[in-house]
């Protein structure tokens, strides 16, 4: 699990910025800024992933601070969900900002 990430100021590379689609599946569109942390390695062997909350245009990258780790219970790889420092979410927002992906998953939001 991520959580050694919890309320650490990571850098955050934007793959998938707000508003664009899926490389794959092509109808899941992106309502968030979505990224990867260089350097890292996750549980499916890529960069870990991030969602970057609480930003309203497309991102080439963001530096932020670790608000909470989605843990998926079905699958490999978990999330880090970043924002500003300034901003604060609750488990029930950021479940709601990421339901466009993680409702393919068996997840709980760790804080």
């Amino acid at each position: 699990m991520l959580t050694n990430y919890l309320h650490k100021t990571v850098h955050v590379t934007i793959d998938r910025p707000l508003g664009s689609r899926h490389p794959e599946h092509h109808d899941m569109l992106y309502p968030l800024n979505y990224g990867y942390l260089p350097g890292t390695v996750s549980g499916d062997g890529e960069e870990i992933d991030a969602y970057i909350i609480g930003e309203f245009l497309p991102l080439k990258e963001f530096t932020g601070e670790v608000a909470a780790v989605i843990h998926r219970k079905n699958d490999s790889e978990d999330k880090l969900v970043v924002s500003s420092k300034q901003k604060n979410y609750s488990k029930e927002q950021i479940k709601a900002l990421t339901e466009f992906q993680e409702r393919f998953f068996d997840s709980e939001i760790i804080m």
